[in-house]
């Protein structure tokens, strides 16, 4: 692997691998990269200790689970609130990620909802704290790219893998 890449070409055949089929085992990974076990078990490792596998768990899909409103809430927050705000945010179950921004408002958070009303209740919850100064929420009609990394792996890797 070259020291200005983060991955190489058996890091993204590794990871793509896993990615399609989560359950395999390591000599099975081995075997069909044509590579030895220890090699896949020392690549794991590597990969999990820098950051970049963060784990092996399942892959839950919120609708098939019940949840089929997805929304985004931006929210605006009072000056000096952010830590007591996003452990407030991390109290309620649907609020599935937090990310601080930049432009009109403070936190940008994804929410699923079981429908449009239940949606509504938990906007409530999510704004009934009093460092949320203001809200404003949008529903997703649908997801034409959902949430990927293998094309950013690739690219990562560079031109030749």
């Amino acid at each position: 692997m070259t020291s200005d890449r983060a991955l190489d070409g058996l890091d993204v055949r590794l990871l793509e691998l896993f990615a399609d089929e989560p359950r395999i085992g390591v000599v099975e990974c081995a075997r069909r990269l044509g590579v030895a076990r220890g090699t896949v078990q020392a690549r794991l490792d590597r990969l999990q200790a820098r950051g970049i596998v963060r784990g092996f768990g399942p892959d839950v899909d919120p609708a098939a689970a019940g949840y089929v409103v997805t929304a985004f809430a931006t929210l605006e927050i009072r000056q000096g609130r952010g830590h007591d705000v996003q452990r407030h945010l991390a109290s309620i179950p649907e609020v599935l990620e937090v990310h601080t921004i930049t432009g009109p408002g403070d936190l940008l958070c994804r929410v699923v909802a079981r429908s449009n009303a239940d949606l509504q209740a938990i906007v409530d919850r999510v704004v009934d704290y009093e460092g949320i100064v203001r809200t404003s929420t949008v529903i997703a009609l649908s997801t034409p790219v959902p949430y990927r990394t293998l094309p950013l792996v690739r690219a990562a890797a560079g031109p030749t893998r």
